[in-house]
């Protein structure tokens, strides 16, 4: 099936009554002068997520000819101090942190934030630039900007060789940069943002090199406020692997690449972007600015409660079609993840397996009955040192699967998708918390060795999980639910230690959908085209293809879904929070 209607950089039309939108630079700057001369001293401030282009939004906002500029960076400690401060939350390991608890003003100088802040005080007309990370931590000044970044196009920024955030890594491995990134800039970079979003002017996005967006503060907070009472879809973004296919490059319409795809992150906010159409303008913002801006519609009053302003729930794709075995892996228990990485919950994860290379292949999933726990220990020590390789199917259970089959896999199971399958991956959202146990001899696209992580592995698995009780728990456990000519529903899991809930609807004619007081996420897993209906016209009609994931608010409540014309039935998975 070649599905090239996939789309592959949704948008949502925002339509408002006056311009509130600019694209490139001249014309940002126009509408910035027409703010400035109305003063006769101007602050103007333009706070940056780590991984913005510093340079370039000096370079461009200078045409302003501000009589001072600063750069808030300067008031920072340095990156000498910076390493020392941070170097507990890094820790040793090659790819894990902890989660930082402190807050990006712990690594200013207060003194410099002081003198500076008394610096633009003195001066008494024209206009004075500040800019930088943390620059509102001086002050907010006349005309308040955030220029923001999503976190794909800043993993994006330092493959191309950016360092983090006062630091001289430019040359670090990419690991090194994403984990610092991931532990501790990202946590504080949120926590300044969700401190200061609702006071800004404008919102800048510079996801584009040299081509930046702009939109006023209450046609941004509209967006928002929309997006969070209908449908809509993320930024998809796609990634070359080492045990990567070929499906996804035959069937979304991919660019050709060296190697192939094994990724693809289309539902996962903290990682994807928004994208937006005010007028002619296109606006692209981190996805996760959604769940801090309108938690409570979005995600449901309990849902909230239970999570604050976190989105529980992650859908991804793995491609083995063409490809090679996934790494024989465990995630960490509850206890294990918030003791040693300062999570709150953990990574509890299933296969939905959306389509395969042949009639049935198969998925690794739990230890073996009566397995030698201590000669598998071994023989896992003894081929991470390269003295023999593991036999996998000695110790782990090996079971078919085929299309549509649903694998519930709850923190501490040793599993991992063999080769030839399309995994739709429905999880909890922490998603780097993959304890590698074997990756069958291979290196990385780097030629590095991939990361071993036995220490963790081993203390995380859960022995009692053999053969009987993965056959009682985790494997077709399916459950007909109603069925009718219209459509038929179907419970597919998850396990009751996991606090995600998956139903199957296959559709003919039209199915009514309940939100049940949580956030829906969902994947068109068969049919070319569905359509989704407001129960009461709240908006307009949205249109899904094939394999695309998207998101229903718990503020709509109710909503229809129907095949589009030519299209006897579609199957949709919905995941929502028990």
């Amino acid at each position: 099936m070649k599905t090239i209607n996939y789309d592959q950089k949704p948008y949502k039309v925002i339509k408002t009554e006056e311009k509130c939108a600019w694209t490139g630079y001249e014309n940002i700057i126009e509408e910035l002068k027409s703010k400035i001369k109305e003063h006769k001293k101007t602050v103007f401030v333009i706070d940056c997520y780590p991984g913005v282009y510093q340079k370039e939004i000096l370079e461009n906002f200078k045409k302003l000819n501000p009589c001072l500029t600063i750069n808030s960076d300067d008031c920072a400690v340095t990156p000498e101090e910076l390493e020392k401060l941070i170097k507990e939350d890094m820790t040793q390991d090659r790819v894990f942190g902890k989660m930082t608890t402190h807050s990006l003003a712990d690594y200013f100088k207060k003194d410099l934030l002081k003198e500076y802040k008394e610096k633009i005080e003195a001066e008494k007309e024209g206009l004075i630039f500040l800019y930088g990370v943390g620059a509102s931590l001086i002050t907010e000044g006349d005309i308040f900007i955030y220029a923001d970044m999503p976190r794909w196009e800043i993993q994006l920024r330092y493959r191309k060789g950016m360092a983090n955030w006062r630091s001289f890594n430019e040359d670090a491995p990419i690991l090194t940069k994403y984990k610092r990134g991931y532990f501790a800039e990202w946590r504080w970079a949120d926590k300044h943002k969700k401190k200061i979003i609702k006071n800004i002017d404008y919102l800048l996005d510079t996801t584009q090199e040299k081509n930046p967006s702009m939109v006023t503060s209450a046609a941004f907070f509209q967006a928002l406020k929309q997006t969070a009472r209908e449908p809509f879809r993320l930024v998809p973004y796609f990634d070359p692997g080492v045990w990567g296919g070929h499906w996804m490059k035959d069937n979304f319409g991919l660019a050709e690449n060296k190697s192939n795809y094994a990724w693809s992150f289309d539902g996962v906010p903290e990682e994807n972007s928004l994208r937006y159409q005010f007028g002619e303008v296109f606006l692209e913002i981190s996805a996760i600015d959604l769940v801090f801006l309108e938690p409570r519609p979005l995600l449901g009053e309990r849902v909230h409660a239970r999570f604050g302003d976190e989105f529980p729930i992650r859908f991804d794709l793995l491609d083995t079609i063409g490809g090679q075995n996934l790494s024989l892996q465990v995630h960490p228990l509850t206890e294990y993840i918030q003791e040693k990485f300062n999570m709150h919950y953990t990574q509890d994860e299933s296969y939905y397996i959306l389509d395969t290379q042949e009639e049935e292949t198969f998925v690794y999933l739990g230890v073996k009955e009566n397995v030698d726990k201590t000669a598998m220990e071994e023989d896992l020590y003894r081929a991470q040192n390269g003295e023999i390789i593991f036999e996998a199917e000695k110790y782990i259970n090996k079971l078919p699967v085929k299309k549509h089959d649903h694998i519930s896999i709850p923190a501490g199971t040793i599993h991992c998708s063999g080769a030839g399958n399309m995994v739709l991956e429905i999880s909890a959202t922490p998603y780097i918390f993959t304890f590698k146990l074997w990756d069958w001899q291979r290196t990385g696209l780097d030629g590095k060795p991939r990361p071993i992580h036995l220490e963790h592995g081993i203390q995380n698995i859960q022995w009692d999980r053999d053969t009987d009780w993965i056959y009682q728990n985790l494997y077709h456990q399916e459950k007909e639910i109603y069925q009718d000519e219209n459509e038929k529903i179907e419970q597919t899991g998850l396990h009751e230690r996991e606090f995600i809930e998956t139903f199957r609807h296959t559709v003919w004619t039209e199915s009514t959908l309940e939100t049940k007081g949580s956030v829906n996420m969902l994947n068109l897993v068969e049919g070319q085209e569905a359509i989704i209906l407001s129960e009461n016209n709240e908006f307009s009609p949205f249109i899904v293809h094939y394999a695309e994931t998207f998101i229903v608010p718990a503020s709509v409540n109710k909503y229809k879904i129907c095949p589009a014309e030519g299209v006897e039935k579609v199957i949709l998975i919905v995941a929502r929070v028990k």
